[in-house]
């Protein structure tokens, strides 16, 4: 039981306090280097809700409900969001062809061109871990995660924590 509450050889060596903080930090590490990244590549506006929502957007588009459902958002903010995006040129509102009555949002070239960045990015950001901590131990913590964290909990709401 000792080593559950974070004691060795009788000392201490972590709290649980710290858990959240480290992940949070390592995310919000990759997430900071990632958007100094598009910021070089010329993708200066994109901000961390702007990603999680062109993700919830995703290939095919969505309506404005669908969004902020997705982004666990109520729809007006969904549609704050989604406005700011138009006046970056990220998505674009159309006709939804299978119902006249709804507007579908999807992503812009310039939209998919940051995603595909953000891409490859992540893929650098994922390598230069790999280099700091070795392969194995970094693949380690990736199945340590995937076990910890149960699969439902795997969503794109994490950008109603931050506001939209």
């Amino acid at each position: 039981m000792a080593e559950l509450a974070g004691a060795r050889d009788g000392q201490r060596d972590a709290y649980g306090f710290e858990l959240p903080l480290l992940l949070f930090a390592g995310f919000r590490a990759l997430i900071d280097q990632l958007h100094a990244e598009l910021v070089r590549q010329g993708h200066p506006d994109m901000r961390p809700a702007h990603g999680f929502a062109m993700q919830a957007i995703g290939r095919t588009g969505v309506t404005a409900s669908e969004l902020g459902r997705r982004l666990g958002v109520s729809k007006q903010a969904a549609g704050k969001t989604v406005d700011r995006l138009v006046g970056l040129g990220y998505v674009e509102r159309v006709d939804d062809a299978a119902d006249a009555r709804r507007k579908l949002v999807r992503l812009t070239p310039l939209g998919v061109d940051a995603l595909r960045r953000s891409a490859a990015i992540f893929e650098d950001l994922r390598a230069r871990w790999a280099d700091t901590l070795g392969v194995q131990r970094l693949r380690d913590l990736e199945d340590a995660l995937r076990t910890a964290v149960p699969a439902d909990h795997f969503r794109l709401d994490v950008a109603g924590w931050f506001g939209t």
